[in-house]
């Protein structure tokens, strides 16, 4: 039962992408049980556009990760401490987010154990990712807030506007898939020439399709190689082109969603968008697999003693050979 007289929360996620993402389950939980409740967010500048439209938020607290970080902490503690919150929920396990969390001036702290200023909450929680037990990050977070919610773990949830689709129905006046080609991190990517092989296989099953690759500004330079490099009359370059939401407002009706162990996949899953979700040096035993009704995960058939080989990948395959990827075989389904 609840123990607090909940009016206001506050929950922290200033990590990725994909984690602000995933932070929605909880955010939806906390107020379909809570509905009186108003709850904010704070997030790293920029994932604030993931959250635009969310019904149940109430604020969207920014930190600038980039600017002075000990004067930027104490700029978002005063902002914190005027609205007087009487839960702090911290999804975060880093330092910086811990300080904002015990400074912050709630009447109740929470947040992972793992973060190293949890010894001053009010209350700690295990984060274990252990892929023998394998957990969703979700099912995680929810243990952070299980007294303060009832029922089932909400699924991710993304809320493109009317604008946003508007702005997509031009790629979707026929039957297309979508790819997310791009990674942060060099061993959460599938091999650039499985990528043009996927393309060529669908495209010689499916001659009339459209295929769009996705991305960010950042992707740019690789969305052009792939285009470059395949011979592919159906094939459109939207890189750099899509805020979150019309890429979310694309994905949700595309056939297939072809992507990484990444941003995108987290996108499907809170669009229930059709997904395919290549897993080269991690695994979604780590709990960041796909939850869309309609997913697919694919891995190398071989036994591999180095995979997984990390949690967040690495910038270049630690061992050299990078066989969780090139071993990976491509079907179209």
């Amino acid at each position: 039962m609840i123990q607090l007289q909940l009016k206001k929360i506050l929950i922290i996620q200033t990590a990725f992408i994909g984690d602000v993402i995933l932070s929605t389950s909880l955010i939806s939980s906390l107020k379909t049980s809570n509905p009186e409740c108003q709850i904010d967010v704070l997030v790293r500048k920029g994932n604030e556009l993931l959250l635009q439209n969310n019904p149940s938020l109430n604020l969207i607290h920014t930190w600038d990760k980039s600017k002075n970080k000990i004067s930027s902490i104490y700029k978002i503690v005063k902002t914190i401490r005027k609205e007087k919150y009487d839960l702090i929920i911290n999804l975060h396990r880093f330092a910086s987010s811990g300080i904002m969390t015990v400074l912050g001036g709630a009447k109740e702290t929470r947040g992972f154990s793992k973060n190293p200023i949890s010894l001053f909450f009010t209350k700690k929680y295990t984060h274990q990712i252990d892929p023998t037990q394998p957990l969703h990050e979700t099912a995680r977070n929810f243990t952070i807030a299980a007294d303060l919610c009832h029922g089932i773990i909400q699924r991710p949830a993304l809320y493109p506007t009317n604008e946003d689709y508007e702005e997509t129905k031009k790629w979707k006046l026929k039957d297309y898939i979508c790819l997310a080609p791009a990674s942060i991190w060099f061993t959460k990517q599938l091999p650039f020439q499985k990528w043009i092989e996927l393309i060529q296989k669908y495209h010689t099953q499916y001659p009339s399709h459209a295929i769009y690759i996705l991305g960010g500004k950042s992707d740019i330079e690789l969305g052009n190689k792939i285009s470059a490099t395949v011979n592919c009359d159906t094939l459109m370059d939207l890189c750099g082109q899509l805020s979150f939401m019309r890429s979310a407002s694309l994905m949700k009706d595309a056939r297939m969603n072809f992507v990484n162990d990444s941003g995108p996949l987290h996108i499907c899953s809170a669009m229930n968008a059709p997904v395919t979700a290549y897993f080269c040096s991690t695994t979604p035993d780590f709990g960041f697999g796909p939850l869309s009704d309609n997913s697919r995960i694919v891995e190398t058939k071989e036994y591999l003693e180095c995979k997984p080989c990390g949690l967040h990948g690495y910038k270049e395959c630690p061992i050299g050979h990078f066989s969780c990827g090139n071993s990976i075989e491509i079907t179209i389904k």
